[in-house]
């Protein structure tokens, strides 16, 4: 036993950057494994019947094709509605040309 109390003591340890990287990995992982078994499972969906798949499928394409005959009636009001447009500005286009032919016949006299 050695009795010179003037000794030098070895210094601690000193932990580098890296080795507190992988301390603070292994906790990370640690708490990620811990919450992932202790969380609880999700509960599954309930299967759709062969049938029931069906009768909402069916649903759906009833309720498509009648938002498409909806469509469907909106463009034919609306190209009925162009067209009557169209045909009063061709019939005051028809009266304005025929008002300037009454013109140019009466300057050329």
């Amino acid at each position: 036993m050695n009795t010179n109390l003037q000794s030098q003591i070895p210094a601690p340890r000193v932990i580098s950057g890296e080795g507190w990287a992988a301390i603070a990995g292994a906790i990370g992982s640690a708490l990620l494994l811990a919450k992932r078994l202790l969380s609880p499972k999700p509960a599954k969906p309930d299967l759709l019947s062969r049938a029931e798949f069906y009768a909402e499928m069916l649903a759906t394409r009833e309720r498509l094709q009648a938002n498409h005959l909806a469509i469907l009636e909106k463009l034919d009001a609306n190209h009925r509605e162009l067209l009557a447009a169209l045909e009063r500005q061709a019939s005051r286009i028809n009266g304005v040309e025929a008002g300037l032919a009454r013109v140019d016949e009466r300057t050329r006299k």
